[in-house]
């Protein structure tokens, strides 16, 4: 058995290698900081088993994708629900209103960035008080929080500053999962890592939280535009 597709390797300051599957279905490698190459080829040879069903999962994520074209009457999403996209010549950004969203006729490479600005935007109105309730429920502050593309999660954080970063495709997910991202990233500032005790924290604050984990590895590809 043989690995025959790629793998992104990746090195920190971390003490153990470890295997993940990112947000995009893409497959990482983490290994210490100056672990060779022939280290990082044994490190592949003996976990072949379980990247083949990190495959399999990675299959599964985008059975589901959706393929949008910038067609007047296309299904998009925005908190958990599809509206539809019409063109106005009148309209220079999008505007949502009703079960549309009006949007001026262009190439696809200049909707798609209107409609990223767009959820940005909303996502900086709909975020931060939701963040605000659960980091008070906890006893904790939050410093900054921002509304960005992120290369391989859904969201992020920083202890240095207290700061909790939001991919703007969250946006399109429903409320109850962008809920579940929040107390996710601000019970990282009691724990670092994904132990026993960082998931009981959750649970605490979210009992809900493996139905959200189950519809982002099941929907997540669906969040595209």
């Amino acid at each position: 058995m043989t690995v025959a597709y790629k793998i992104a390797v990746k090195h920190s300051k971390r003490k153990t290698a470890s295997t993940y599957l990112e947000r995009d279905g893409s497959l990482s490698l983490l290994v210490p900081e100056n672990t060779t190459e022939q280290t990082i080829n044994d490190i592949l040879k003996a976990n072949e088993y379980k990247i083949h069903k990190f495959q399999a999962k990675r299959e599964l994520l985008n059975e589901h994708a959706t393929k949008r074209e910038p067609v007047n009457g296309q299904s998009v999403l925005y908190l958990g629900r599809n509206y539809y996209l019409q063109f106005n010549g009148e309209t220079k950004e999008i505007e949502f209103k009703g079960r549309y969203f009006y949007a001026p006729e262009g190439s696809s490479v200049m909707l798609d960035g209107l409609f990223k600005e767009f959820y940005r935007k909303r996502g900086y109105k709909f975020i931060p008080p939701r963040a605000k309730k659960y980091a008070d429920m906890m006893g904790l502050t939050i410093e900054e929080i921002s509304v960005q593309e992120l290369k391989s999660r859904w969201a992020s954080c920083s202890d240095k500053k207290r700061k909790v970063n939001f991919h703007w495709k969250v946006m399109m997910a429903p409320a109850s999962v962008i809920d579940y991202l929040i107390v996710h990233e601000i019970c990282h500032f009691k724990h670092k890592r994904h132990n026993a005790e960082f998931w009981n924290e959750v649970d605490k604050y979210y009992p809900e939280y493996q139905k959200q984990v189950s519809w982002l590895k099941v929907y997540g590809s669906t969040l595209e535009i």
